[in-house]
């Protein structure tokens, strides 16, 4: 009987510890600087696929009613608060704890980026990596909730 226990309670420690590490959250997202808080981001899970929606504008610089009159595809002159900039992220299939194949938008360019994505910190942040070609540029967010 205490075998069993001492299993399920194993068992109830490694879900819960799963289910921190996954990047479904808001998440408050901070700029290339390490230091300026930019925006907060629901990523949201959807059959094993991620996708990513701002939520709130955290820079006092942002106007409110801004919109992507920079992005080339169906988000141009939508408002950045409700914008997706992560899209069709999936576990990656050579390495568990990332999320890949998906791609993230810099609303302030427009550019769209391939995207990876992985918790770290015991799931209390987020390291988000965008690439073009062989570079890349890694910000890491902040779980909010």
């Amino acid at each position: 009987m205490l075998k069993t226990f001492l299993a399920g309670l194993a068992f109830a420690a490694h879900a819960m510890a799963f289910a921190q590490a996954s990047p479904v959250g808001l998440w408050k997202t901070i700029d290339d600087d390490g230091k300026t808080e930019k925006s907060l981001v629901r990523i949201s899970d959807s059959g094993g696929v991620l996708t990513g929606r701002i939520e709130k504008l955290l820079d006092p610089t942002s106007k409110p009613d801004a919109v992507c009159d920079k992005c080339t595809d169906e988000r141009k002159g939508k408002p950045i608060v409700g914008l997706t900039i992560l899209r069709n992220l999936k576990r990656s299939a050579d390495d568990a704890e990332w999320w890949d194949g998906g791609d993230v938008t810099d609303p302030n360019n427009g550019k769209v980026y391939k995207a990876r994505v992985r918790t770290i910190e015991e799931g209390r942040k987020l390291q988000m990596r965008g690439y073009i070609g062989p570079f890349y540029r890694t910000q890491t967010w902040i779980r909010a909730e």
